[in-house]
């Protein structure tokens, strides 16, 4: 199955996801996530802001912020992804591709440690991932590439394996309820 197919057939199973089961297992992951080490161990947790059907990381990222870390996500400055810093989450509006973004262009966060909460439509055991296209996310981690890396996904984006290229930067951890 090539990415485009792949894309395709997740897309669908995640439409045809009730509000409920998002809710549902989005809690359970935001209980997983904060039992890693890598999440205990982040001073920031560079987050994304969830678009569609994908898993609800608003309240992960509140809860971050009450364990007294930062709390940065991404936003498109042309060809560019940035982290910038969200103290409150509530200052959003929609940005590239609709997708929620600060309303803010800065401060940029600056935290080449930070957490990074990685976005995706399927992944494997590997923490290979299949994204949306855009390559935001390899391009960053290319430019900085000691952050740790975690995916948040539901069981039916795991596959057994994916197809890779070379730019494609796998995932640390991938959780999934």
């Amino acid at each position: 199955m090539d990415k485009r197919e792949l894309r395709r057939m997740i897309r669908d199973k995640k439409r045809a996801m009730t509000e409920e089961e998002i809710r549902r297992r989005s809690e359970a992951l935001g209980r997983m996530l904060r039992d890693t080490d890598l999440y205990r161990q982040a001073k920031t947790i560079y987050g994304y802001l969830p678009y569609n059907q994908e898993v609800r990381t608003v309240p992960m990222l509140e809860q971050a912020l009450l364990d007294g870390k930062q709390v940065a996500v991404p936003k498109v400055f042309g060809q560019e992804m940035k982290f910038i810093l969200l103290p409150d989450l509530t200052q959003v509006a929609p940005g590239y591709a609709g997708i929620p973004e600060p309303i803010a262009d800065g401060p940029e966060a600056a935290d080449p440690e930070a957490l990074v909460l990685m976005p995706g439509l399927a992944f494997d055991p590997q923490g290979r991932r299949v994204g949306y296209g855009g390559g935001f996310y390899d391009k960053f981690l290319a430019r900085e590439p000691n952050h740790p890396t975690l995916a948040l996904c539901y069981r039916f984006q795991m596959l057994p394996c994916l197809p890779t290229e070379e730019h494609d930067i796998p995932v640390d951890l991938v959780l999934w309820a």
